[in-house]
């Protein structure tokens, strides 16, 4: 079941911005105010560390399907060790 929410004592200057984003974006007032609260309350990807972000990424792909290119080894070209 869908919930239904009233909003009382809002500016007419807001309203009126509401009406042109939601015209610019080809959508109804009512469904711009939807989104815009849904997008207001869905978890930031700030809120998740690179780790779990990179590891929601890939869960599901098999170990077989990410191929790694070969890589060259790289051998330093100076080296900053007083034995050297």
């Amino acid at each position: 079941m869908m919930a239904s929410l009233t909003v009382r004592n809002l500016k007419e200057s807001v309203k009126a911005s509401l009406r042109l984003r939601a015209a610019r974006n080809q959508r109804s007032l009512e469904e711009e105010v939807r989104i815009i609260l849904e997008q207001a309350v869905e978890p930031e990807a700030s809120e998740f560390g690179l780790g779990s972000r990179i590891h929601q990424r890939f869960l599901g792909l098999d170990a077989d399907q990410m191929v790694l290119p070969d890589r060259p080894v790289v051998t330093p070209e100076s080296c900053f060790a007083e034995d050297c």
